[in-house]
């Protein structure tokens, strides 16, 4: 069936001085097309379907602007672009949808560009993203972070890399998420259950890490990008190509990552603490007439150190150590405390994904397809005598697809509908057991909607979903060794069960004017329970306790009621959003007791207490408010401050101590930042800016005490500062940006009430209990452009 081929020119001008723009990128979501304008601000894409596409338009230092256009033949656009720069005007593709304006999307969603991301120091991430209004990181020192959205987590946050499930151990406290954060250009974020492709897990919300798109036709370009970090020694280094010779594209890029551990003003040097991380990443892929497809082949490779933080009378770190076959308790010297060298405890993690991505266009309607293939292998050694034995050895294999059909418009209604399913076989083979052997399998049919009503747009689905788990079961002798026998020691009862629900989501978005727009939806959200809160029988290391799995639960659902109301004038932009979310089945762990009275110990050998996953009704409840001041004509200077708070309490519990509070409820949040940009100085610099940063954490006194699950946390405040540059040439061509920035200024020792490393030991000498987190930390960044052959000139 044949295609007419379609052409999309124009140009790009400033909204005021009506002077062209140069190197503004044109882009077209759904077809994976884009071009930059050339120096007179002039951009053809040719090679397009006929129909209805939104196409943005983005260019640093200026307000990304959604133009919808009806491309039949040759289509001309007139555009102008605005100095306010505000994220407002985003385009989103997480969804089951065509690719819509941020602004008009119903669901509750974040977007990050890589403006954001290049310019703040991390040292991982997830981190990154955490500075992020209404998101948070349950950290375990500087490389092992989970995101949190609106106090959930855990299996209640799907994460997508480039739409497709990134599946590891999403279960354990210590498993990070297994992506080159050099790989990601972008980040779009569900707050709540409001997107109905993923299926079960999409409770909390989906986090999409999004790469770089194709660059234009004709273009073949390079990248090199560098970090240092002075706390713990930083290095990150990433180098990529790309190129589009007509219509065959592709991406390679090659990065590492090494720190030693890092230093705040309370414990000096965190011993054991540091990471290294050597990661690639591919993609080649061919856009015609008849839609695209990419094939993408990634390996992430990541080592890293465990902390225990136990000390001595002398309040130095200890570690255990192999002294001619005898496992002895030393401290630590001051060589180890700076060397990038990993010591035991540590894990060595290794995740490789080959997925393929394919849109077909037929006529006015569309069919994607995703199909992926994972394998997670994460391995954790503990024994000193033996460096090399893996005490625990996951090894998870993952073939999960999408496939959704875009219907042609009927009305100006637009619908999808589509299928996505996942299958996983995990394996036990390292020498202790915390969980079965299992194979799963997932399977979710969709359907969605969304029309605008003259200044109203609507929106809503519908999913349903089975996930079936088969657990195996285990038997060891008396040596603890896998076995055969059924009469020896039973580890793991096998189990066949079989979860169903519905997800739904519907919502609306009014704009009361030119300024004000209103947003209100309603989600309905499922979680199967994971294997561990099935399965589990047998001792955490890192949340010190002995877990035991129930069969008997249910899957959590939830029902989420979003309403907030957007400003955006010339002076402020503005933006209030609040939540509630009841979950019902909400899976939590609850201390086991004796017949005494004491606490139940399992294995006398290696004591820790016993906690059983149970069940209740549990309540989130929150908000956010973001406020950008940017007076105009003073278009060069933002005043941003953002609130996010979030109340999490346990219904299911009518005592009035602590036990009414949910865990793990990240404290209240005060963001400001005061940031100067100038587009221009002189011929030399470009984009140029300088910003100061304020954060304040309240005390976070909403916590569950009861059996020592969780502790106060005081309040305390942060500073950082930053400032960064373009540098072009003579020709006005870019030769380099570089980035300065300095985090936790004034050095403040402090813990973050979701980090895992408060609950390590106390030091005998200063009384004080835990891992304080990093002090103050300088970086540098410096991203070089290469340009081994421009992209053709229309």
């Amino acid at each position: 069936m044949g295609h007419a081929q379609s052409t999309l020119t124009g140009v790009v001008k400033d909204s005021e001085t009506e002077s062209v723009l140069p190197g503004a990128t044109v882009y077209i979501p759904d077809l994976k097309k884009g071009s930059i304008t050339n120096e007179a601000g002039v951009f053809s894409i040719d090679g397009l379907p006929k129909g209805k596409f939104l196409v943005e338009f983005k260019l640093i230092g200026y307000t990304a602007l959604v133009q919808p256009a009806q491309i039949d033949g040759q289509t001309e656009l007139r555009i102008t672009l605005t100095s306010m720069a505000t994220e407002l005007h985003e385009v989103v593709v997480t969804g089951i949808s065509h690719t819509t304006e941020l602004r008009k999307n119903p669901i509750p969603l974040t977007t990050i560009n890589n403006q954001f991301l290049v310019e703040n120091t991390s040292t991982n991430l997830i981190d990154n993203i955490s500075k992020k209004t209404g998101i948070s990181q349950i950290g375990t020192g500087s490389a092992i972070s989970k995101p949190v959205i609106r106090g959930l987590s855990y299996n209640r946050i799907i994460t997508l890399y480039d739409g497709t499930r990134q599946e590891g151990q999403q279960w354990g406290d210590e498993h990070g998420i297994e992506i080159d954060e050099f790989s990601v250009d972008r980040v779009e974020i569900i707050k709540g259950a409001g997107s109905l492709m993923y299926g079960s897990d999409g409770l909390g919300g989906v986090i999409n890490f999004l790469t770089p798109n194709p660059v234009s036709r004709g273009s073949i370009v390079g990248k090199w990008m560098s970090n240092y970090q002075t706390n713990n020694g930083l290095f990150g280094n990433s180098l990529s190509t790309a190129g589009n010779m007509k219509g065959a594209y592709w991406l390679l890029r090659a990065s590492n990552k090494i720190a030693k551990p890092f230093m705040n003003a309370y414990d000096g040097s965190v011993f054991n603490s540091g990471f290294n991380e050597i990661n690639f990443n591919s993609m080649i892929g061919i856009s015609k007439k008849w839609g695209y497809s990419e094939l993408s082949l990634s390996s992430f490779n990541q080592s890293v150190g465990l902390v225990e933080g136990d000390r001595d009378s002398n309040g130095n770190f200890i570690r255990l150590k192999n002294e001619n076959g005898s496992e002895i308790e030393t401290a630590v010297t001051a060589n180890e405390l700076n060397s990038y060298r990993l010591f035991i405890p540590n894990q060595i993690i290794q995740h490789v994904r080959v997925s393929n991505t394919s849109n077909f266009y037929l006529s006015e309607s569309r069919i994607q397809l995703n199909v992926g293939y994972q394998r997670n292998q994460r391995k954790e050694f503990g024994n000193v005598l033996d460096e090399h034995e893996a005490e625990l050895y996951f090894d998870l294999h993952t073939l999960n697809y999408n496939l959704i059909y875009f219907l042609p418009s009927i009305k100006e209604w637009e619908f999808s509908a589509g299928t996505s399913g996942m299958y996983q076989q995990n394996q036990n083979k390292g020498a202790e057991f915390l969980i079965p052997e299992y194979t799963s399998f997932d399977w979710g049919a969709f359907a969605f909607a969304k029309r605008p009503i003259g200044k109203l747009d609507l929106a809503g689905g519908l999913r349903y979903d089975m996930r079936t788990i088969n657990s195996h079961s285990l038997y060891l002798d008396a040596d603890g060794n896998p076995t055969d026998d059924p009469t020896m020691t039973l580890k793991f009862s096998n189990a066949y069960i079989t979860f169903k629900n519905i997800s739904a989501s519907v919502g609306l978005t009014n704009e009361f004017s030119k300024f004000v727009t209103g947003k209100l939806n309603l989600s309905r959200g499922f979680r199967a329970p994971n294997i561990s809160e099935l399965a589990s029988n047998g001792r955490h290391e890192g949340t010190l306790r002995y877990e035991y799995g129930s069969f008997n639960l249910d899957a959590e659902t939830s029902l989420q009621l979003d309403a907030s109301v957007l400003l955006n004038s010339e002076h402020i932009s503005m933006e209030v959003s609040l939540f509630q979310n009841t979950i019902d089945n909400y899976i939590y762990t609850e201390k086991l007791l004796a017949s005494n009275g004491m606490d139940s110990i399992p294995d006398p050998s290696d004591p820790a207490p016993a906690y059983q996953y149970v069940q209740g009704e549990a309540q989130l409840r929150g908000g956010e408010l973001t406020m950008d001041i940017h007076p105009h004509p003073l278009d060069w200077l933002h005043f941003e401050n953002s609130f996010s708070f979030v109340v999490g309490e346990n219904k299911s519990q009518s005592k009035s101590d602590s036990s009414k509070y949910l865990p793990f409820i990240p404290a209240p949040r005060l963001q400001s930042e005061l940031r100067a940009t100038i587009k221009k100085l002189g011929n030399t610099f470009s984009n140029s800016f300088f910003k100061i940063e304020f954060n304040h954490f309240w005390k976070q006194d909403r916590v569950l005490l009861e059996n020592k699950t969780e502790t106060q946390t005081a309040s305390y405040s942060l500073w950082n500062m930053g400032v960064g540059t373009g540098v072009r040439n003579k020709k006005g061509s870019e030769l380099f940006s570089v980035y300065f920035t300095v985090t936790n200024v004034f050095d403040n020792a402090y813990q973050h009430h979701l980090s895992r490393l408060k609950y390590a030991a106390e030091n005998p000498v200063t009384g004080r209990v835990g891992v304080f987190n990093m002090g103050r930390n300088f970086s540098v960044k410096i991203v070089v452009p290469v340009t081994f052959r421009k992209a053709s000139r229309n």
